[in-house]
């Protein structure tokens, strides 16, 4: 059965595709200055440019985490959302939240620390804006009929990103350990928390597609929050020795980031057997593509790509080039965005009523967007490994290397045109669906 407040979703999704789009307009921006024109430099410097398509990222992401909660714990919980209204208003603060931090990176308005730029008064606002959020998902799970293991480990994934975004509002005088709480947010949000997160995204779209009991599917759910456990938390340890912490991090660091694949191949194999043992054949193949390929890409870009330079052996020489940028593309597409648009095309037909399901431009969008950015990752790829060379083997001053690899972000710019036309092909899907309605998701047991 749906619930009503289930609507309340729609608006959050329509959120990330709107911030989605301002993403990658200033990644453009960032890659033509990449490729050595940087005409709008005057006005929208690289480093603005920077601030603002990293912050967007997670902004967007946790606007669709936000929504997808909306959509799954209502009916996990058998309970209408407690209070509609405070979730609307919850979304009115992050859009305005959002709006306030990018014009004032404009006006060089930010804080001083890599991937937290977000001004401090602003920090307390996205505190209260999480906390409602919070405050209306457990209370509903609180008052639901049933508690299940999908709804308890969202949940939980959302809880303890919210509490580790708390280390990131400290400040300290010594640089050491300012750098060491804020990878606490940095690394255990992406390589930790969100990753229960996805988990729980994933489990509600297997059972709802596949058709394979809710236990069996559940069951696996508990390997995935162990490995992430095991391998993220201590697996921060590989940024630790580049900001002057005990040598033994590195150790720890190099062996626990080593494991980290092994969360991201479960939850591969987790959805590729799910989806064989299916007993059902679900109308929606859309929200099936990109469900199944969520799991599959994101062990490949946070998996493989990131255990291949989190070495310590690698990472010496690979650290702050390129080559991380090659892992962060790939990681977060696969790991986050897609299972965003995963959990989208599932329950935006059950919204609007709209049964747009297995459509030409559905296919479209998922493959021009994953082969764009699996293009993407390739000319990020070879554009580190020769900036590895070059600056760290061969000695060559920086702003001299940058302009050598200038032609690899062409190869770039090229296939983030294709990126971009998949999502905007998915942007129209989105917008053809109409708006959510009470009688569609009345109509649907």
């Amino acid at each position: 059965m749906k619930y009503k407040s289930q609507k309340v979703a729609y608006w959050f999704f329509a959120l990330s595709m709107l911030l989605l789009t301002l993403q990658i307009t200033y990644g453009f921006i960032m890659g033509f200055a990449h490729a050595g024109m940087d005409g709008l430099h005057q006005w929208i410097p690289f480093n603005t440019a920077k601030a603002v398509h990293t912050n967007l990222l997670v902004v967007w992401l946790l606007s669709g985490f936000m929504g997808a909660a909306y959509y799954i714990i209502p009916e996990e919980a058998q309970h209408e959302l407690v209070s509609v209204k405070l979730a609307y208003a919850q979304l009115i603060a992050l859009a305005l939240t959002g709006v306030a931090a990018i014009v004032g990176y404009h006006f060089n308005y930010w804080e001083g620390r890599k991937f937290l730029e977000i001004p401090r008064p602003l920090d307390f606002l996205v505190v209260i804006d999480v906390l409602t959020f919070l405050g209306l998902i457990l209370l509903t799970l609180w008052k639901g009929k049933r508690k299940t293991t999908t709804a308890l480990v969202l949940s939980m994934g959302l809880l303890f990103a919210a509490l580790l975004y708390l280390p990131g509002m400290i400040s300290f005088d010594s640089q050491v350990l300012d750098s060491f709480f804020r990878w606490w947010v940095v690394h255990l949000w992406v390589e930790g928390v969100w990753e229960l997160i996805m988990g729980g995204i994933l489990s509600f779209l297997l059972i709802k597609l596949t058709g394979v009991d809710r236990e069996v599917i559940e069951k696996w759910l508990y390997v995935i929050v162990g490995l992430t456990f095991l391998s993220g938390i201590l697996g921060t340890g590989h940024h630790y020795y580049y900001i002057g912490v005990n040598k033994i991090w590195l150790i720890v660091g190099g062996i626990f980031s080593a494991l980290e694949p092994l969360a991201f191949l479960a939850m591969a194999l987790f959805a590729v057997n799910m989806y064989r043992k299916g007993e059902k054949k679900h109308p929606n193949k859309t929200a099936l593509m990109w469900t199944i390929g969520s799991a599959i890409v994101s062990f490949m870009g946070a998996g493989l790509l990131g255990f291949a330079h989190t070495l310590p052996q690698t990472n010496l020489y690979t650290h702050g080039t390129l080559v991380t940028a090659m892992h962060g593309h790939l990681a977060f597409w696969g790991a986050y965005a897609m299972i965003v648009f995963a959990i989208i095309s599932y329950s935006l037909p059950n919204m609007t009523g709209r049964k747009f399901y297995d459509t030409t431009l559905g296919r479209m969008a998922f493959w021009m967007s994953n082969i764009g950015m699996i293009g993407m990752t390739v000319a990020f790829g070879v554009a580190g490994v020769a900036q590895v060379y070059l600056e760290r083997k061969m000695k060559r001053p920086f702003m001299e290397v940058q302009q050598e690899i200038e032609v690899h972000f062409i190869v770039l710019i090229i296939m983030a045109t294709l990126f971009a036309i998949g999502i905007t092909l998915y942007i129209v899907e989105f917008w053809k669906h109409g708006r959510p309605s009470d009688e569609a998701l009345e109509k649907i047991e």
